[in-house]
């Protein structure tokens, strides 16, 4: 792979020449480490060999070589999430923020695939909400996946612009914003990110940078925290963005504690500004950039418009109580509709709050997808099959072989024992929920979703 001459330009410009050669050594001749965070509320019983954890992240993992994921229903049960070492630092940023206070309302603005969402969801306190984001549709139906996998319930998985949540006023305690970037710390990953790369590409990507986060700023509180991140390493999308936000928006920089041995970089534009760079020939990861500020300014108020179909009665729900009783801890629910044949449950402290967000922008996704009602039939969903509020006891389960679990994802037809119950069943691979089957007895309907289905 060959660098563009004006990266490595910029590169020595603010790095020098030894550093410099040694982060072009780490891009072209060192190899991609593969690393892994664990679902703290679905252990795994078992994951690909280990070598080390990931220092910054206690439920981070590197392996010892990359597996065929795809080939592991672990991963597919959302027993883990593969992600990016460097990406898992923002659990130093919540650590940081939750010396201040512990927030209720987080905004993860640019989400896809789900990588930092999940981890956010993790370090949230349950009964908190984390409204994962994605404007690109296509992109955010993988983010909805992922999240839905995850299994966590206090979820809502939206697909609006910047600018879209700005009515809300502020609402959010953080807004985290990885926003979109040139790529430069992807380039040992992704050889089309170096073809695509210039110095124009930079402005362009910088100004649009500046763009989403001047749009959602009034969607953040007075005292709230705003987490800037990239995957790049120049200083017109990470530091300039970030002073310029500081002078123009209302903010203060706020230091991260973080340890010598981790290898993290600072402020590469002799400001002295509390920042952190990734680079690969310093840590074992690809690049980022991480700032976390506190918001100084007051944010405008907004006049909120009331919405009908939130503010309306909504139609009795069929078989309430037994619904209900799908979950472990169904007082601390309630049940709304989507449309007229879904269900969902979303946590009563929490109604009003994903309401408003459902009445505001797009939703995919909100809390726990529980049945689709066909006529008489109450059909119960794959969200709800992979939730941690699933009643244990609300379905038998069966435990399916490595060979039956991965028949299942590619969704074709599998047959239960004989003794097992007829009707909806739970399967799983190692005691882990994999989805729904309806079992008929001389064979089992498989309720995989069809646009998850593994396809080799």
């Amino acid at each position: 792979m060959e660098l563009p001459k004006d990266f490595l330009h910029e590169i020595e410009s603010l790095l020098g020449n030894d550093e410099t050669n040694a982060l072009c050594h780490a891009l072209t001749e060192t190899e991609v480490p593969t690393s892994v965070r664990i679902n703290p509320l679905k252990h795994p019983s078992a994951l690909p060999p280990t070598e080390s954890e990931v220092p910054w992240c206690e439920t981070g993992m590197y392996l010892k070589e990359r597996p065929k994921f795809t080939y592991d229903p672990m991963f597919h049960a959302g027993c883990y999430y593969v992600q990016e070492a460097a990406s898992m630092f923002i659990e130093q940023a919540y650590r940081t923020i939750t010396t201040d206070f512990v927030p209720q309302r987080l905004l993860d603005l640019c989400a896809a695939p789900g990588g930092k969402s999940t981890l956010w969801r993790s370090l949230l306190p349950m009964g908190t909400l984390l409204v994962a984001n994605e404007p690109i549709r296509q992109r955010a139906q993988v983010l909805a996946e992922n999240l839905t996998k995850w299994g966590q319930p206090d979820v809502v998985c939206t697909s609006a612009y910047p600018e879209e949540f700005a009515p809300l006023g502020s609402f959010f305690d953080v807004i985290a914003t990885d926003v979109p970037c040139s790529g430069e710390g992807m380039f040992r990953k992704d050889e089309g990110a170096v073809n695509e790369w210039s110095i124009q590409a930079v402005d362009a990507c910088a100004a649009r940078q500046w763009d989403i986060v001047q749009s959602v700023w009034p969607a953040l509180r007075e005292g709230g925290y705003l987490v800037y991140s990239t995957c790049t390493y120049n200083r017109q999308e990470n530091e300039d963005n970030v002073v310029r936000i500081c002078q123009e928006l209302g903010a203060e920089l706020v230091p991260i504690a973080t340890q010598k041995d981790w290898g993290i970089a600072g402020d590469t534009t002799n400001q002295d500004l509390p920042v952190y760079h990734f680079f690969p020939h310093r840590t074992k990861g690809e690049g980022l950039f991480l700032a976390l500020l506190r918001k100084t300014s007051v944010a405008p108020l907004f006049k909120e418009k009331k919405n009908k179909k939130r503010d309306g009665k909504q139609p009795a729900i069929k078989g309430g109580a037994a619904v209900a009783n799908w979950l472990a801890h169904s007082n601390d629910f309630k049940l709304l509709r989507t449309d007229e044949a879904h269900i969902i449950a979303v946590r009563q402290t929490l109604a009003d709050d994903v309401q408003r967000i459902c009445a505001t922008v797009r939703a995919l996704t909100a809390g726990v997808l529980l049945v689709e009602e066909k006529g008489k039939k109450l059909i119960p969903q794959h969200a709800l099959a992979l939730s941690t509020e699933r009643a244990a006891t609300a379905f038998p389960s069966v435990e399916l072989s490595t060979a039956e679990a991965l028949s299942y994802l590619r969704r074709e037809a599998i047959t239960l024992p004989p003794d097992a119950p007829r009707g909806y069943v739970v399967v799983c691979y190692k005691g882990h929920a994999l989805g729904f089957v309806n079992n008929l007895g001389n064979r089992a309907n498989n309720l995989y979703p069809q646009e998850w289905r593994i396809r080799n």
